[in-house]
């Protein structure tokens, strides 16, 4: 990668913010296991979402999107697993 340039301090500033924002949500639904408020076919979606930008973001050489792709495809796959352990069949 190259030298990080004001753009990419910009996207790992709203990396940074986006990620962190999300990461609540997970902490949340673990200690509580309440998933009924997740459509899974809705939160799927965007799980597969976040792994083409993960996928794009290595193949732009962006350090912010590679970062912010990989720490919320963690915890959006974690939420996945709650939501499968824990709803209501």
């Amino acid at each position: 990668m190259d030298n990080i340039n004001n753009i990419e301090v910009l996207g790992l500033i709203a990396a940074t913010l986006t990620t962190y924002a999300f990461l609540p949500q997970v902490y949340k639904t673990w200690k509580t296991k309440d998933v009924s408020a997740f459509s899974l076919p809705t939160f799927s979606l965007f799980f597969i979402g976040i792994l083409f930008w993960l996928v794009y973001g290595i193949y732009m050489e962006s350090l912010s999107m590679i970062l912010a792709n990989s720490i919320t495809l963690l915890s959006s796959f974690a939420l996945l697993v709650l939501i499968f352990k824990y709803r209501k069949r």
